[in-house]
């Protein structure tokens, strides 16, 4: 969710996504090789399955490349995020009591939740600084989640199989000069009811890009391609109360150089609650202290009532969801590059 400023901008003749029917020392240290420590606190049999939970074969707990790709990134599979599968599957052979999931969430179950719970927290209790337990707390939660949504959720569109809307949806070609990343937090991972998952969707892998919030292998990936790009290049759609903020309109007019039709401009959009967003625009700003001295430029929106509010709940009237942020930007980056047709040629196809 992101915060709103002024007044409605949206019409509903919205483009972009259908068609009528359709911090802070060692930044990035290396991910932790360690497996979780501390003993099983008991060898009960394995409990009855609660109503609507599913088990977990030896085959179901890894995963592949193409498994993990499939749910909408591009990188490799996180290093961490496999040791964390690998833990689980031991602590269920310890304890002798099989990993089971209910819910929509990929949340753990039954007699194993008990135990892994007690695991979980004193891993992390043991761990030595904020930056080692923020990259287990993140990997933790999305093992969890893909171990339980697997043959559950549709991998592209992040709904049950049977509610899949992908035949809905039609792709299209974002500016090349134009990039997007989705900086997600895990506990957006493979929500139902997230919505930025429809950029990638739509746009492609490429040109909306998924970023996972405490992942080493997906941070260090976008920022390889920010510090390439360079700060004039880069911009975070946030509104930051502690310093100056630009429109889109006005940011576009002074980062298009016509002269470079090879000059990428990114856009970083924080998906995720505000309480959660606040840390992770925090991490952003840290990051870009260290590779340019300065913190992100930020870019603020004119908004008013979310247009999703009656389709999607939300705690705020005054709050929008990703989808209509995301649209809004796209729409009035359009509008900053009309007086650009001229310039530049590779805008008429956009």
């Amino acid at each position: 969710m992101l915060p709103s400023t002024s007044r409605p901008l949206l019409s509903c003749k919205t483009p972009f996504f259908f068609q009528p029917q359709q911090k802070f020392c060692n930044f990035f240290n290396k991910t932790l090789k360690s497996q979780m420590g501390t003993k099983p606190f008991s060898s009960k049999s394995p409990s009855t399955l609660p109503a609507g939970a599913r088990r977990t074969t030896d085959a179901e707990a890894t995963i592949s490349l193409q498994e993990w790709q499939g749910w909408g990134t591009i990188s490799p599979v996180p290093s961490m995020v496999k040791q964390v599968i690998q833990d689980l599957k031991l602590l269920e052979q310890d304890i002798d009591s099989e990993m089971t999931f209910d819910g929509n969430h990929g949340k753990l179950s039954g007699d194993f939740k008990v135990h892994e719970d007690k695991k979980h927290r004193a891993k992390y209790a043991s761990l030595a600084n904020s930056e080692e337990k923020l990259q287990f707390f993140s990997a933790r939660q999305i093992a969890c989640r893909l171990l339980g949504s697997r043959g559950y959720l549709c991998q592209k569109c992040w709904l049950p199989r049977e509610d899949c809307m992908c035949s809905k949806v039609t792709m299209c070609s974002l500016w090349r000069r134009l990039r997007i990343w989705l900086y997600m937090h895990p506990k957006d991972f493979l929500r139902q009811n997230n919505t930025g998952k429809l950029l990638w969707q739509v746009y492609g892998v490429q040109a909306a890009s998924l970023c996972l919030f405490g992942i080493v292998e997906h941070e260090e990936m976008m920022w390889n391609e920010l510090n390439h790009a360079g700060r004039n290049k880069v911009w975070c759609l946030y509104p930051n109360k502690n310093a100056a903020t630009e429109s889109v309109k006005d940011g576009v007019g002074c980062a298009v150089d016509p002269a470079n039709e090879d000059g990428i401009m990114h856009f970083i959009l924080i998906d995720g609650t505000w309480s959660n967003s606040s840390a992770m625009f925090r991490r952003l700003q840290d990051r870009a202290k260290l590779v340019w001295g300065q913190e992100l430029r930020c870019i603020s929106l004119n908004t008013g009532v979310s247009l999703m509010h009656k389709l999607r709940y939300t705690s705020k009237v005054s709050s929008i969801t990703f989808l209509s942020s995301s649209t809004i930007l796209l729409q009035t980056f359009v509008a900053g590059l009309k007086n650009l047709y001229h310039l530049i040629p590779s805008i008429a196809g956009f």
